[in-house]
């Protein structure tokens, strides 16, 4: 198993500077890091290069974080997907969560490095569950 530092991270976030920002400290705690500034690029990434972890921005221009989703069944993909938004609805919660997400993080309740913290925690847990 990779060291987690290691992992490979793909965020979508249209917001170039939080975009930049999760480049920075993702890079800094060891992760490899990819980033997409829209939900297609994100799709492109996806189906082109699966990461060890998804983080998707709900609200996206030409495609948002939940159509994305809907492209990778938990059953099919191999990797796990945290859904990020600037809201704590549970009308978007639920929806991640049937579109099978793995985890939601609300940008305005939480630190960066609380987001870091997740993705360890999320990518801990998909390995166990998913490998032999």
């Amino acid at each position: 198993m990779r060291c987690m530092s290691k992992a490979d991270v793909l965020i979508a976030e249209d917001d170039a500077v939080l975009r930049n920002l999760y480049l920075k400290k993702f890079a800094v705690a060891g992760f490899t890091i990819r980033t997409a500034e829209d939900g297609e690029q994100a799709l492109a990434e996806l189906q082109n290069h699966p990461p060890d972890i998804a983080v998707l921005d709900i609200h996206m221009p030409k495609m948002d974080g939940f159509q994305v989703l809907e492209h990778f069944p938990p059953a099919t993909r191999s990797f796990p997907i945290i859904m990020l938004s600037n809201f704590g609805d549970e009308k978007s919660k639920l929806q991640g969560r049937q579109l099978g997400a793995d985890d939601y993080f609300v940008k305005k309740d939480m630190t960066i490095k609380s987001l870091l913290e997740m993705v360890e925690r999320v990518l801990v847990a998909w390995r166990s569950t998913h490998q032999a």
